[in-house]
Order: structure tokens, then C-alpha cells, then sequence
């Protein structure tokens, strides 16, 4: 099968932008109803219960060394906790704003990895980093105003998956996008489950393990479900296309998240935040095509290779 289709690839990444959402409508839908902990280990156990079945039937080998194990445990921590700030932020905010703050994620690699790894970043791309926090700032204010600090918890997400990423994209060279996954997944529900199991009875309001309703089980399963099918969705797209093509397709997800927003919790974010959500999309996408240029200078800029002679 050819990995070169680029259409194929924006299909899919568009197909991220519908399902994440969803995932997160789901938790946002469940609320204080179930503990954060039990709805962490739903989630990591379902994406165990799918992926590893397709892995298997695939030929996917889980083994890996120990240092990628290590590696692995720490992107599995990451994910929990990222997902479970999100989860806590949904139960404040509206779908769309605390997605779009979210986003402020882009412009955390671009300077994380300035930082700690030494990666050249201009000074427009540096002053797009600025303009996009403001935006930023611009949506959590309204929301400040109403509910408090917890108009943070988006912050704290994106910093969390700032560092997910960074060790995802370290573990891209070493382990397919499958197996990660059904790894992460795994590791998830062997962390979780102990903590759950030993926190029933304790009244520990998010730990202690309640039995949830019909609805509250169809919302779980539907929210591991999405979630593990928007991750499929993101991990195939780089197959067939390259980062930089489907890059910007990421940023429909806010749109995605509106509509349903609108269409679930009758919520649509006001003048002040719907402003910000534009600011922030056009600053992040203004980085990405800084990149693609300093990507195709620095491609221009190598040397050919001369040319064999035996050819």
C-alpha cells in the first residue's frame, strides 16, 4: 500500500477533528456523575480492549526494550493526566473554549523545543507564540470571570501534552503508532485499576468507584470509543501524508468542538472568546507555515550528493 496520498491523510485528520470532540462531549456529558478515576480507567482499559486485538490480528510485536518500556510508562502518565485536567476543565467550561485554550499547545513545542532542544525559532515565529497567548487570554477571560481558576485547567492541559508530545515524537523512531497506543493503554489500566480497587469504600470523592448508570455506561463506552478511534484516526493520517500537510487540518477541531458545543450543551462561545478562538487559530497556523518554509529553505540549502561513478 502506498504511504504517498495526501488526500487520504487530510481525510483522516479531518476525521480526528470530528471524533476528538466527541470524546470530549462525552466527558463533558458524564460531568461529577462518575469519579475522575473510574472514568480514566474506563478509558485506558477500552483503548487496551480495542487495540491490542488489532495489533495481535496485525502481527504488531509489543515487545521493546526496557528503556522504550520506561519511556512508554512516562507518555502513558502524560496522557492520564492530561486527559483527566481536561476532564476536570470540561466540568466548568464550554466545550469550544476550553478546546481552544487548549491549543495554546503549539506554541509551548515551538518553545519548549527552543529551550530544551536547542531548535531554532525566529523572531516571527516568536512574536506569532505571543499573539497566540493573547488570543488565548482572550478566551479564558470570560470564563475566568465566571467560574475562576478552573478556567485554567485547559492551561495545564496543554502543558501536559506539550511534554506528551515530546516523548511521542521520540518514541515515533522506535515503536509503531499501533502498538504505542495498546501499550499506553495497557500501562493506563495496570496503573489505574490498583488505585481504584484499593480507593472503593474510602469516600475519596474522585476515586471511590461508584456503579453508574445505563446512561452513564453508554457515555463511557462512547467516550473510550471516540477517543481511541480520533488517536487511530491522527496515528494513520502521518502515514499517508507528512506532518506539515495535515498540520493545519488539526486546527477544524475548534470549529468541530463550536458545533457540537452548540448542538449538545446549547453553548456557543461570546463576542470576546469567539474572537480569541480566531486569533489563536490564525497565530498557530501562521507557525506552521513558517515552518514549511524554513523546512523547504533548509531542504534547498543541503548539498546534492555528487553524482557515482560507477552510475
Amino acid at each position: 500500500m502506498s504511504r504517498d496520498n495526501p488526500l487520504l491523510g487530510i481525510l483522516l485528520m479531518i476525521g480526528f477533528c470530528a471524533f476528538a470532540p466527541l470524546g470530549d462531549s462525552m466527558a463533558k456529558l458524564i460531568g461529577a456523575a462518575v469519579p475522575l478515576g473510574q472514568v480514566l480507567l474506563v478509558r485506558s482499559a477500552l483503548q487496551a480492549l480495542i487495540l491490542w486485538p488489532i495489533c495481535r490480528r496485525g502481527g504488531h510485536s509489543l515487545a521493546a526494550t526496557p528503556r522504550i518500556y520506561l519511556m512508554i510508562l512516562l507518555r502513558c502518565v502524560l496522557q492520564v493526566a492530561g486527559f483527566g485536567a481536561m476532564v476536570l476543565a470540561l466540568r466548568f467550561l464550554p466545550l469550544a473554549d476550553a478546546i481552544a485554550i487548549a491549543y495554546v499547545m503549539p506554541f509551548l513545542l515551538l518553545l519548549m523545543g527552543w529551550f530544551f532542544l536547542g531548535e531554532h525559532v525566529g523572531s516571527r515565529r516568536l512574536l506569532a507564540c505571543i499573539v497566540g497567548f493573547s488570543g488565548t487570554l482572550m478566551v479564558m477571560q470570560p470564563s475566568f470571570a465566571e467560574v475562576g481558576w478552573p478556567a485554567a485547567l485547559p492551561l495545564l492541559v496543554a502543558v501536559i501534552f506539550s511534554c506528551f508530545m515530546l516523548v511521542t515524537r521520540q518514541l515515533s523512531h522506535h515503536v509503531d503508532p499501533l502498538p504505542l497506543q495498546a501499550l499506553t493503554g495497557l500501562m493506563g489500566t495496570a496503573l489505574l485499576l490498583p488505585v481504584i480497587l484499593l480507593a472503593e469504600g474510602t469516600g475519596w470523592a474522585e476515586l471511590d468507584p461508584v456503579e453508574p448508570t445505563r446512561r452513564e455506561i453508554v457515555l463511557l463506552v462512547l467516550l473510550g470509543l471516540f477517543a481511541t478511534i480520533s488517536h487511530l484516526l491522527m496515528a494513520w493520517s502521518l502515514r499517508f501524508a507528512p506532518a506539515a500537510t495535515v498540520a493545519p487540518i488539526q486546527y477544524s477541531e475548534i470549529p468541530f468542538a463550536a458545533l457540537y458545543g452548540w448542538l449538545i450543551f446549547g453553548q456557543f462561545p461570546g463576542g470576546l472568546a469567539l474572537a480569541g478562538i480566531g486569533v489563536v487559530m490564525a497565530a498557530g497556523l501562521y507557525i506552521i507555515w513558517r515552518e514549511r518554509i524554513a523546512l523547504r529553505a533548509q531542504v534547498r540549502s543541503r548539498p546534492r550528493q555528487a553524482p557515482s561513478a560507477e552510475g
